[in-house]
Formats: structure tokens, C-alpha cells, sequence
């Protein structure tokens, strides 16, 4: 089972270990400190004697995407053209959205929370929150106060 942590993280691990080890510290300790196994302290000891890059971080691949490159960059174009476009009421791209446009576009089904992966670390969307105001907003009278009663809160407040 792999241990949990980034891949940065258990190298820096792996590589504490063995110089602990190298400078003489008792490997039971070690073991314990680390919360490892004492045979991993002695495998990864024969890795970094088997070269420099013996303890280097292997990140884990995962599955290998449903989407090719060509089918993001559909995507990605798809998604540029806005929802309107694509059928919805109005311009707001949510996970749920995309995950549909994907099924009918490209017929590979996503849960939506793998969607906001995909826009976030390959496409590189961010997610944004539309501004919300109230219809009854009035700017010139919002205007109107902020010149003639803010003023006379700062000078009471003096």
C-alpha cells in the first residue's frame, strides 16, 4: 500500500532516513521516528548506494485520461463559445455542465467533481462566482448617499 504523502514528501523522508542511518543512529529509533518498517530503512539504503537518483520521487500516474489532447482542445474551444451557445439559459459554466457537454460531445461520462479537476489542472479555468446585485439596485441614489451621508459620518466620528 503506498504510504501516504506527496511524492516530494517521501522522498525528503527516504533521504532523512538514510542519512540517519549513515551517520550512526540506532535504525530501531529510526524506524520508529519514521513510522517505517526497519526493512525499508535497509531497501532504501541500497537504493541511494545504487545511484544519485536512487531515492528520487516516482509520482503515481493514475489511470490514463478518457479525453486525448485533440478532445480537450475541442473542449476547451466548446467551452470558449460560452453556455449559451451550448444550449443553457444563461453563461454560467458549472462542473455539472461540463460533465454533460463532455458526455454528448465526446461520450466519456465524468463525475463533476473530476471535471473541476480537469478545468482547474488541465485547462487551466479557474472557478468564479457571478456577481450578484439586487434588480432594484439604484446606482445614482447609492451615489447620492455615499456624497452626502458618508461624509457626515466621518466628520462625527472625529
Amino acid at each position: 500500500m503506498r504510504p501516504i504523502g506527496t511524492p516530494e514528501e517521501l522522498q525528503r523522508r527516504r533521504t532523512r532516513a538514510v542519512e540517519l542511518m549513515n551517520s550512526g543512529q540506532s535504525h530501531t529509533q529510526i524506524a520508529e521516528i519514521l513510522g517505517v518498517d526497519r526493512g525499508s530503512l535497509y531497501r532504501w539504503r541500497t537504493m541511494a548506494r545504487n545511484g544519485p537518483d536512487g531515492l528520487n520521487a516516482i509520482p503515481h500516474p493514475g489511470p490514463p485520461s478518457q479525453l486525448t489532447e485533440t478532445q480537450l482542445h475541442e473542449l476547451e474551444f466548446l467551452l470558449g463559445q460560452g453556455a449559451k451557445a451550448q444550449g443553457w439559459p444563461n453563461e454560467l459554466w458549472t462542473a455539472k455542465r461540463v460533465a454533460k457537454l463532455i458526455q454528448k460531445f465526446f461520450d466519456v461520462q465524468y463525475h463533476e467533481g473530476h471535471v473541476r479537476k480537469i478545468m482547474r489542472q488541465v485547462l487551466h479555468w479557474t472557478g468564479q462566482k457571478p456577481e450578484c446585485q439586487a434588480r432594484e439596485r439604484d446606482e445614482d441614489e447609492i451615489e447620492r448617499w455615499k456624497n452626502e451621508e458618508f461624509p457626515r459620518i466621518k466628520k462625527s466620528a472625529r
